[in-house]
């Protein structure tokens, strides 16, 4: 039985009235880089970034370049995992289809494939790939367009020794990153510890988030947040488990701190919960955990709707994963808080890394080319 399928129908014959033959093949490749040091967060440790390359082939010759990346300790989906969901379920029902048609694709995807959002994601990030190679047209084009020419980026300072993580975070400030996010989570009261060592090492008019990735209790963790609000802590990122946003609710009203949600938004439907909750005043939105771009698009809608901040988050990433979150940061209006794009800057020789990442100070600069603007 053949796997190809009719082009989903555009108003005009089709893909080929708009240059675009449709989808002939669609491949992965396993890639990797070592982290400079371990990067840990609360519910586990990492010595490599490792991601699926996953390229989108036309009849044509026309090809999108796409990347994702499980982490496993923090979305619970394994690598072989998620290449299998791509190669035996999700490729074989693209194939033949429209390529510029992103939004039939999800639709295709969810109906072979219920979950597996990060597989799903490095798909979606390769058609966008795709379709500005072949319109001549960067991403951010693709996504409505660029309110900022450069976005600003956070360094994100993994769990250490107090001594460790305020030295880091004090080096980069130097640099030139004016947001800082360190890792916490195990203990309200050496995180308390860590709030004022780092406010005492980097500028004063630097930004501070501290990221418990699900790690406390809001009955337990409420005195201590509020003494880190008082101690200079400027976000709190997912405080409580992901479940619980009746206590991010009763956090958010005690403290004068904004709240921000990470594990607790994995779909569109999360974020209209968790919106109409008032559960916090931030949405993290990561491109593999929602599905790709075309999703997180759809997010960002709801959060400007409610009129919630945006950060566009990571992983982390490799290079080719991190330029599509740069292209959505440029384009979402509302995403002010400083995004995380960091992966390429976290490992030694990202074999995904653009130059555009190079000697970076705390901001990415926009890439004009069509695509993503890598090189891979």
């Amino acid at each position: 039985m053949s796997l190809a399928a009719e082009p989903a129908g555009l108003p005009g014959g089709g893909s080929e009235a708009f240059g675009a033959a449709p989808i002939s093949a669609i491949k992965t490749r396993v890639v990797s880089a070592p982290y400079r040091r371990p990067f840990q967060i609360s519910s586990g440790v990492s010595n490599e970034l490792i991601s699926l390359v996953v390229e989108v082939h036309t009849a044509d010759g026309d090809v999108g370049i796409g990347e994702t990346s499980p982490m496993t300790a923090y979305t619970g989906e394994t690598l072989a995992g998620v290449q299998a969901a791509i190669e035996e379920h999700l490729a074989p029902a693209l194939i033949g289809r429209d390529p510029l048609d992103r939004a039939g694709a999800h639709v295709t995807m969810d109906g072979v494939l219920r979950g597996q959002q990060v597989a799903k994601a490095g798909l979606d990030i390769a058609l966008f790939d795709l379709a500005g190679r072949i319109s001549g047209w960067p991403v951010h084009a693709l996504l409505g367009g660029s309110v900022r020419d450069r976005v600003q980026t956070t360094w994100v300072v993994g769990l250490g020794t107090l001594d460790e993580m305020a030295a880091e975070a004090a080096e980069y400030a130097d640099r030139g990153f004016m947001h800082l996010k360190v890792k916490g989570g195990h203990d309200p009261a050496k995180d308390l510890e860590l709030i004022r060592a780092v406010r005492a090492a980097i500028p004063a008019d630097a930004e501070l988030c501290l990221d418990a990735n699900e790690g406390y209790d809001a009955t337990t963790a409420l005195p201590y947040l509020a003494k880190m609000s008082a101690a200079g802590l400027t976000l709190l990122e997912q405080p409580l488990p992901r479940w619980d946003l009746t206590g991010l609710v009763r956090l958010r009203d005690r403290l004068d701190v904004r709240v921000m949600v990470d594990e607790s938004m994995h779909s569109l439907h999360d974020a209209l919960e968790i919106a109409r909750r008032g559960a916090a005043d931030v949405l993290n939105i990561k491109i593999l955990k929602v599905g790709g771009l075309h999703r997180a698009l759809q997010i960002a809608a709801v959060a400007e709707a409610a009129g919630l901040a945006v950060k566009v988050g990571s992983m982390p990433e490799l290079g080719v994963a991190t330029l599509a979150a740069v292209h959505l940061a440029a384009a979402v209006p509302g995403a002010t808080v400083a995004a995380d794009l960091v992966g390429p800057l976290m490992v030694d020789e990202d074999p995904l890394a653009p130059t555009v990442f190079a000697d970076c100070d705390g901001w990415i600069d926009v890439p004009k080319r069509p695509g993503l603007g890598h090189d891979v």
